[in-house]
């Protein structure tokens, strides 16, 4: 399992029911907090996502009154935008299509990214993205500030 987290000012994510749509909603907006887009990847477990929700809403990366990256999202009071992404284990290194063979399939990582997403909605605001749809995601950094976190089934 793989986040890719970016610190922001503000973000939102509009989705589409169907990929030909022309118009979109606001499916999740936030203000000052993290966009975070969730890599899963074959063999992951509830083990994986109780790990990275920990290490996400303890990772301290808002600056404090000595303007070092000392704060967490906890202690700001910050918000979560938390996006499937399964191209994070998108595998380029053999010629120019990039293979996600790693990647879990929908139906298992949809029930995976829910639960993390419920695990971090018991600490803090949590908004989401729409999982298996097209959506359109912007966002403000703040830092900008961008930090990969990782944590294979292996190394559990």
């Amino acid at each position: 399992m793989k986040l890719l987290v970016q610190r922001v000012k503000r973000a939102q994510v509009i989705a589409y029911e169907k990929d030909d749509d022309k118009v979109g909603k606001v499916y999740g907006k936030i203000n000052n907090g993290y966009v975070v887009f969730i890599g899963i990847k074959n063999g992951d477990t509830k083990k994986e996502a109780d790990y990275l929700v920990n290490k996400l809403l303890n990772l301290r990366i808002f600056n404090d009154e000595n303007d070092k990256l000392n704060l967490s999202i906890l202690d700001k009071k910050g918000e979560l935008l938390l996006i499937s992404q399964f191209t994070l284990y998108g595998d380029a290194s053999n010629g120019n299509r990039p293979s996600f063979v790693e990647a879990m399939n929908a139906a298992d990582a949809d029930i995976l990214y829910d639960y993390f997403c419920k695990k971090c909605e018991e600490k803090i605001h949590v908004e989401r993205g729409y999982f298996q749809h097209k959506m359109e995601v912007s966002l403000v950094n703040d830092g900008p500030t961008t930090i990969i976190i990782e944590k294979n089934a292996k190394k559990c």
